[in-house]
């Protein structure tokens, strides 16, 4: 139950999206808000597949964060999903924040995401310039500018995940948008996702490091059975299935003599033992699924639906 004690007249509660293009810090900025990983990260672009709800909690306020996939001129089938998801997600929200990177130039896939906002007519929108760690002081008035152009903002916030510059401001405007509302949450509680969803993205982010570039949109993540040992209180097993498109990526992914996917094993491990604060036993396979982004079946069956 939530606690309803903090159902007053003044306090505000609602969901708030960031979205804009691949890897400009969407799920940094959500995890950095929150104030732990629910989200993970990588430098490879189009990470993001899910929305994934972070909450913030606040003595007046309840902050709820979705973070979206990169919106993208799909190229497959799970592209044109992802967007999707995206777009519906925006008429969802009671605000959006449009996320876009201080030391990178106004791209087409900025623009592009600016025209899709401008549509959005009754959700406020407020531009957030990311990463402003890694931009100089001229550099950031020069992107407040150039974001100010690409259309009407409500507001536009500076901030930086890394360094935690101007999140409490970033949160005080995002939740100035919010309606009066008791609590949807319980006071303990980060995020709503299933923990077998965020134990199989801990373990993509694992084997999405030091990859090909081509490789991180092939790789998909089913966790199939999660269970305390038999006779034990203190150990989960945890048994997952990662799957590519082609065997030459299966190969890759195995490493030398299976060293690499030792690797992602042992680093996933360590990431859900984190999360979970049990101690983990994780088998971890991997299969082909030829041209699963293409095909509508066996997107189902890895969990991405119409």
């Amino acid at each position: 139950m939530v606690d309803v004690s903090s159902s007053a007249a003044d306090f505000h509660a609602g969901f708030a999206c960031f979205v804009g293009r691949p890897n400009v810090g969407k799920s940094t900025l959500m995890n950095a808000l929150v104030g732990t990983k629910v989200a993970i990260t990588s430098s490879k672009p189009q990470t993001t597949r899910r929305a994934i709800r972070g909450i913030v909690h606040r003595p007046d306020s309840q902050l709820i964060i979705v973070d979206t996939p990169g919106l993208h001129r799909p190229r497959t089938l799970l592209g044109e999903r992802l967007d999707s998801l995206v777009l519906s997600t925006l008429t969802e929200v009671d605000v959006i924040g449009f996320c876009v990177p201080a030391n990178e130039p106004i791209g087409k896939g900025d623009r592009f995401i600016a025209e899709k906002l401008a549509g959005v007519k009754k959700t406020p929108v407020v531009a957030v310039v990311t990463k402003c760690d890694l931009a100089t002081r001229e550099q950031i008035a020069a992107q407040l500018l150039a974001v100010s152009q690409l259309t009407e903002f409500d507001d536009i916030v500076p901030v930086s995940a890394q360094s935690g510059e101007q999140l409490d401001v970033l949160a005080d405007v995002l939740v100035q948008r919010l309606p009066q509302s008791p609590p949807l949450y319980e006071g303990g509680q980060l995020t709503d996702e299933p923990e077998q969803v965020l134990v199989g993205e801990l373990i993509r982010e694992a084997a999405l490091e030091g990859v090909r570039d081509e490789l991180p949109h092939s790789i998909a993540v089913v966790v199939d059975e999660m269970l305390p040992r038999q006779g034990r209180d203190d150990l989960l097993d945890i048994y997952a299935h990662m799957f590519v498109e082609r065997p030459s990526q299966k190969a890759i992914v195995i490493g030398h003599k299976g060293s690499r996917l030792k690797d992602v094993g042992s680093r996933a491990r360590q990431q859900i033992e984190a999360l979970l604060g049990t101690r983990v036993y994780l088998d971890l396979r991997i299969s082909v699924a030829k041209d699963w982004q293409r095909d509508p079946k066996q997107l189902r069956r890895l969990g991405f639906y119409d």
